[in-house]
């Protein structure tokens, strides 16, 4: 029986995407589970065949369309096809990392990055969890302490999915050291920045093909214009605004 939340554009989506995951994905599962990671391409394949960023405006190179139904659609067939690891970065780059983009980037970096993300070139991760501390944010010790036009951040964090194949990193950080939740902000933190280094692609009891890695930082300098929000200090609403949409996109693959 056909559901009524989806309707005829959601259903055509979804026999498009399942043909993409019969043709792009499914052939290689076994092969990237022994890897422990996706190829990159497959990024790029999702992002030329309209699976990536749909809701970002045309203008930037996305669907334009603000629906998470379709969202709901791809985490479906992701779980009937058993291609959970590999999914796992699509829907993570789409359903939790994107909104942050779209909420809080500014004119410029909106111009710099959402072309990239809507078309794979750039793969998206985020970063809370913390060595020791687990997601307890407010005891986080990664700092990014302002010099100039930039910030200087020194940390590690665990746990990152995407973590190796991530271009941009959006980072929780403590630009005020002596505040716990007043005292975090979020970073946009790129690949090739020295000092940003990418540690062990851990090793899971599941999900092998997706790679879930250490990220380690050591006097990495962040151009300020990398900052997410118009001023410092609101990390912890912004995370605590979007967390329930990564809870929602976890619970529909769960339901599946």
């Amino acid at each position: 029986m056909r559901r009524s939340l989806f309707d005829d554009d959601h259903e055509a989506f979804r026999e498009s995407f399942r043909r993409f995951l019969d043709a792009e994905v499914v052939p290689h599962q076994e092969q990237w589970e022994r890897d422990g990671i996706v190829p990159r391409e497959l990024f790029a394949t999702a992002g030329k065949s309209g699976f990536l960023g749909m809701d970002i405006p045309e203008e930037y190179g996305g669907g334009g369309v603000a629906d998470f139904r379709f969202n709901a659609v791809i985490a479906e067939e992701v779980m009937r096809c058993g291609a959970a690891a590999a999914g796992l970065g699509l829907t993570l780059h789409n359903d939790i990392c994107l909104p942050y983009f779209l909420a809080y980037c500014n004119d410029e970096q909106k111009r710099r990055w959402l072309p990239g993300i809507a078309s794979g070139e750039l793969i998206t991760a985020i970063a809370m969890t913390e060595p020791g501390i687990g997601s307890d944010l407010a005891s986080m010790s990664t700092t990014a302490i302002r010099d100039g036009d930039h910030y200087v951040v020194n940390g590690a964090k665990t746990f990152i999915t995407n973590g190796i194949n991530a271009d941009l990193v959006i980072t929780a950080v403590k630009t005020d050291p002596s505040q716990k939740h007043k005292g975090m902000s979020l970073l946009v933190i790129e690949r090739g920045m020295p000092g940003f280094e990418r540690g062990r692609n851990l090793d899971k009891l599941g999900q092998h093909a997706q790679d879930t890695a250490e990220l380690s930082f050591t006097d990495v300098r962040v151009p300020v214009a990398n900052l997410l929000g118009p001023e410092e200090g609101q990390g912890f609403t912004q995370l605590v605004t979007n967390l329930p949409q990564e809870r929602l996109s976890i619970a529909i693959a769960g339901v599946a």
